[in-house]
């Protein structure tokens, strides 16, 4: 139960966040969007930029969730399992990116509150794709981590293409064409 209240804490923090961004959502203005108390709020959070960095953390570990669900799905070819780890980091940009101008604060690395939070997932997909080139046995010329922040470069373009969602499939194939052996392609 504990854990529902917080998820309303977290969800009326994002609907103020999308209004209003970071700076200008008070505690009052969370407290109203769930009807409740400020006080009763204070039982979840500690303040403001707690309920923001809880909040930060809830949408970064969905997102890893998902590219992890992708890196292990070992009946998949090495391409669809790199292509959904990179398919959870454009999804998630691109819905914090579209909810609100304000909302792409929560992807700010250099941001004081959610930085480590930013920097930590994109070390976690890094490391994903880094074991899944190694895995697919990359061409010597390539170092499996160098592959990785190739297809991190890719994914971070893509971020800001209007039809970025709708580029991923054919920019993966097109990159992985290059960074997986064939034989690697359709191995599993």
């Amino acid at each position: 139960m504990a854990t529902d209240r917080l998820d309303e804490v977290l969800d009326a923090a994002y609907d103020c966040l999308t209004r209003y961004g970071v700076r200008r959502t008070t505690m009052d203005d969370i407290a109203l969007r769930m009807g409740v108390s400020r006080s009763a709020v204070y039982q979840y959070v500690r303040n403001k930029d707690d309920a923001f960095r809880q909040l930060a953390a809830r949408l970064h570990t969905q997102a890893l969730r998902r590219a992890r669900e992708a890196a292990t799905a070992e009946d998949a070819p090495y391409a669809a399992r790199i292509r959904g780890v990179l398919a959870a980091k454009l999804d998630l940009v691109r819905r914090l990116t579209g909810d609100s101008p304000h909302t792409a604060e929560l992807l700010d690395e250099k941001a004081r509150l959610f930085g480590d939070i930013c920097g930590t997932f994109t070390a976690e997909l890094r490391h994903l794709l880094t074991a899944l080139f190694a895995q697919a046995d990359t061409p010597a010329t390539l170092e499996p981590a160098e592959a990785a922040e190739v297809c991190l470069a890719l994914v971070t373009g893509l971020e800001s293409a209007p039809d970025g969602e709708r580029l991923l499939g054919p920019a993966t194939d097109a990159l992985l064409t290059g960074l997986l052996s064939t034989p690697a392609l359709s191995r599993r």
